[in-house]
């Protein structure tokens, strides 16, 4: 039996593709990219009733308002996320940030704090960031009102993320005088989700990066990590900017561990690796 060859996407093609991606939403895919952009299109084209792939890519890209271009947005982002990933992060936030924000808080007689999960995937970041707030408050600051703005461009991974539905194994990272924040699903016996008072705190929403930002701040952080590594220096230049403008002074900025701000120019003041404060 003979078995054919894959539909290959040429040169012109692959050219359509990572223009309209790049267009769209910021992500650079670069030619060490083309394996990954020919393998997820593929998968994509068997659950389509196109023919080929250029026949599928001549509909998706001459409706780029449609649900096949979200999809195909979908597929070529990463969404590798976990509770409490890159720890330190959250050791910084819950035992120096925090404690120091609630205090300036109450001098000034501000009850709220604004954070901003800005590629929340999944929603394991958010609700971690909503469980170190919950335990925070609870020890400094009982009066004290926070809110965790979560976006993401990936229609498919908020989903997940409102649902806040997890496998117990995912939970594992979750350090222990934080399980309380966790319930057994009452929908999914072998599954955990936040408690009604983490689910509260955060708001997921849809959100394209580089496009206009429909809020305002100021906001007291925000966590945007592992995201700008898909973008190319003069959106990363942009992007550092404008996270700048909507934080509060004293505010601080999470970076993922592979990022860097080197070659960017920024006003921001360096704390310690990936995090930075806006004086």
């Amino acid at each position: 039996m003979m078995t054919l060859a894959p539909d290959m996407l040429d040169a012109r093609d692959l050219r359509r593709i990572t223009d309209a991606v790049y267009q769209h939403c910021g992500i650079n895919l670069h030619e060490g990219k083309n394996e990954l952009v020919q393998a997820r299109l593929t998968k994509l084209l068997r659950h389509s009733s196109f023919e080929s792939l250029g026949e599928y890519l001549d509909h998706v890209l001459a409706h780029q308002d449609g649900a096949e271009f979200s999809d195909l947005i979908d597929s070529l982002s990463t969404n590798l996320t976990s509770f409490f990933r890159e720890g330190d992060h959250f050791t910084y936030l819950g035992q120096e940030f925090l404690p120091g924000l609630i205090a300036q808080k109450r001098k000034k007689n501000q009850t709220t704090i604004r954070g901003w999960s800005a590629a929340c995937s999944t929603g394991e970041e958010p609700y971690s960031i909503a469980m170190i707030l919950g335990d925070v408050i609870e020890e400094f600051g009982r009066n004290i009102h926070a809110r965790v703005l979560a976006t993401d461009i990936s229609q498919r991974v908020l989903r997940t993320a409102r649902e806040g539905i997890y496998e117990r194994r995912r939970t594992d990272p979750v350090p222990q005088l934080l399980r309380r924040f966790l319930t057994i699903s009452t929908q999914r016996p072998a599954s955990v989700e936040p408690i009604a008072e983490i689910r509260q705190m955060v708001c997921f929403a849809h959100l394209n990066l580089i496009e206009a930002w429909p809020f305002t701040g100021p906001l007291d952080f925000i966590f945007c990590r592992n995201v700008m590594i898909y973008f190319d220096k003069p959106t990363q230049q942009r992007l550092i900017g404008r996270f700048y403008d909507i934080l509060a002074p004293g505010g601080v900025l999470f970076t993922g561990h592979s990022e860097s701000l080197t070659g960017i120019t920024h006003r921001f003041r360096y704390v310690q690796p990936t995090i930075y404060l806006k004086p």
